[in-house]
């Protein structure tokens, strides 16, 4: 990325997905989590406030929080004081970290509260204000990649956070309601003028012919396919209490989480 006068750019990408359920916050936990084994200072900012989950990911305990993303979209503080860096908690199989300065990864966790959940689904929040604080944190951290983990389906909030976004990596599962989802989708994402858009293919079955999927989902949609992930056990056994790319770097899937790493920093 740019790193002009001290000054780093950086680049903004939403994961989203129509449904539920098909490994997006995964997703995104493991590629912020690769970037910053290259060096890359990275965000990921956990936008599904109804139902908030990447913190399990990077083993934030809830209780420990002092601030969250709802605080700032609140008014109660400044967005880079909801972030907690999670480098120290990226650590291989033996359980050594595998993060070196200047590497680095900040999340911005959602509340787990169920009275401020609840305030959110009733009055809503000012997306203006979240948008302005996604520019804000990248400046406030020196950030290279801010990831920003959407709820799924469509509404205003999750439209407008992705209208600002650089990049848009839209997952999907080979399952005809996703096929059909991503289709609208996609559609949306064309008219705000998303400058990237990828799409990744996950949970796919070991028997499938991987490569004939992607070039017939490329073909479909008109978008590239920057991987096709296999539905692991390995995933599975792990039940969000680790990262498979940090822990098993030569898993099919990781390969997978590198080969969209490649599309970030070679598309430019």
């Amino acid at each position: 990325m740019g790193n002009e006068d001290s000054r780093r750019t950086t680049k903004i990408v939403s994961t989203h997905s129509y449904r539920g359920g098909t490994g997006k916050s995964n997703i995104t936990a493991n590629m912020a989590s690769t970037l910053a084994t290259m060096g890359k200072r990275v965000g990921v900012v956990d936008t599904d406030i109804q139902s908030p989950g990447v913190h399990v990911l990077f083993k934030v305990e809830p209780n420990t929080l002092k601030l969250t993303l709802n605080d700032f979209l609140w008014g109660r503080c400044e967005v880079a004081d909801t972030a907690v860096e999670v480098t120290s908690g990226i650590v291989d199989a033996q359980g050594q970290p595998v993060v070196e300065p200047p590497g680095a990864v900040f999340l911005v966790p959602s509340s787990t509260k169920a009275g401020e959940i609840a305030r959110i689904i009733k009055e809503g929040y000012d997306v203006n204000i979240l948008n302005e604080g996604f520019n804000k944190l990248g400046e406030d951290l020196s950030l290279d990649y801010l990831f920003i983990d959407t709820h799924p389906g469509m509404n205003e909030e999750t439209l407008l956070s992705i209208a600002i976004s650089d990049a848009l990596f839209l997952i999907l599962r080979p399952d005809l309601q996703d096929y059909q989802g991503t289709a609208v989708t996609l559609e949306v994402a064309r008219r705000l003028e998303v400058p990237q858009l990828l799409l990744i293919v996950n949970k796919a079955l070991s028997s499938f012919d991987f490569l004939e999927l992607s070039q017939r989902i490329t073909s479909t949609y008109q978008t590239p396919v920057g991987a096709v992930l296999p539905l692991s056990e390995d995933m599975v056994r792990l039940g969000s209490g680790g990262l498979l790319s940090i822990l098993e770097p030569d898993h099919p899937f990781s390969r997978g989480i590198n080969e969209l790493i490649d599309f970030l920093e070679n598309d430019d």
